[in-house]
């Protein structure tokens, strides 16, 4: 791979992973849940003094670490990159919901409107993430080493690993609150949703032939 091959997927990288960022920051702004894979962050940051970023960075350096355990000794040493992917997406998180604080839906279907536009975000940045096949988000790295390591289909490991997050945060949330916060709907719309306009994505994405420009 040539310099500015690498260059051109490292910003589709850091762009998906800023999309990722605000796509969940608008999820929560519905006030209709959060997504299934910030929903631990999200309910953590709910009981403790600790921003949503800041613990969105710390279960995806678990996450990480995780990974590696799995893997062992055969861990790929660019993969020790997905580092800093956790550091950036944990800062998308709080920018995100910085730039996204005037955001009050007042009515359910504003509310609903804006899980959907959440959602699209969010398969957007995880599109843009998964297209430039640089550096992997951590979430997605520990699926895919959970799925080798069973030798399970990717998508039943990646559905078990969101229902397990969600169940989490539930007990979470449970445990500090003696209710469930942050978890309604628009956690159920998003985990449905998110697949489905990946796909949509990358159908276009294969029509246009949009990979070229990311050719070395």
């Amino acid at each position: 791979m040539s310099t500015a091959g690498l260059a051109k997927r490292c910003i589709v990288l850091l762009c998906g992973l800023f999309l990722m960022g605000l796509g969940i920051s608008l999820v929560v702004r519905s006030t209709l849940g959060t997504s299934p894979i910030s929903s631990v962050p999200y309910v953590l940051s709910l009981a403790l003094p600790m921003t949503f970023g800041e613990f969105t960075f710390v279960i995806t350096l678990i996450f990480f670490f995780a990974e590696v355990a799995i893997i062992g000794k055969t861990f790929p040493k660019l993969q020790y990159f997905q580092i800093i992917i956790a550091l950036f997406l944990g800062t998308s998180v709080d920018v995100g919901m910085f730039l996204s604080a005037g955001v009050h839906p007042g009515l359910y279907p504003e509310q609903v409107a804006v899980v959907l536009l959440g959602s699209a975000v969010l398969a957007l940045g995880i599109f843009l993430q998964v297209t430039a096949n640089v550096i992997l988000n951590p979430g997605e790295g520990l699926v895919r080493a959970i799925a080798e390591k069973t030798h399970r289909r990717f998508g039943i490991v990646k559905v078990i690993f969101d229902t397990s997050l969600v169940t989490c945060a539930a007990l979470i949330s449970f445990v500090a609150f003696g209710t469930i916060e942050g978890l309604r709907e628009g956690t159920v719309i998003s985990a449905i949703l998110v697949g489905y306009i990946i796909l949509g994505f990358a159908f276009w994405y294969s029509r246009y032939d949009l990979g070229k420009y990311l050719e070395d």
